[in-house]
């Protein structure tokens, strides 16, 4: 199936794009993060559903994240078993929690652009 892909669907190590999910988790509200966000997340990377599994931490999500110990502690079990964790520097800054949030090992940084190729090179998209 690869080979009926574009060049610009398949990573430098030949695994298409298409099989990348990045889950941005805009939300303020602690029931869509722990029943919706991190479940799905955890359970496809768990069950394999997705080669790579990314949640990018964007808006509210992260004031919500530096406040909840309960939410912290779910996040190092998504790492646990291989999800990546990104935050949008601009919102981490806005909220005062960048430092937080670099302390619970993800990556801050900025988001626009990195988004931007993501959409551009097939990686599949899911906004909560």
């Amino acid at each position: 199936m690869k080979d009926n892909l574009s060049p610009e669907m398949v990573s430098s190590n030949g695994t298409s794009f298409a099989n990348s999910l990045l889950v941005i988790w805009s939300s303020g509200d602690p029931d869509i993060a722990e029943r919706m966000v991190f479940m799905y997340c955890r359970n496809s990377k768990l069950h394999s559903w997705w080669g790579t599994v990314q949640l990018c931490i964007w808006g509210a999500s992260a004031k919500l994240l530096c406040e909840s110990e309960r939410l912290q502690y779910l996040l190092s079990e998504l790492q646990q078993v291989g999800v990546e964790t990104t935050a949008c520097i601009a919102c981490a800054n806005s909220y005062g929690v960048a430092e937080t949030l670099r302390s619970l090992n993800i990556t801050v940084k900025g988001m626009g652009q990195p988004l931007t190729e993501m959409l551009k090179s097939g990686w599949q998209i899911l906004t909560f």
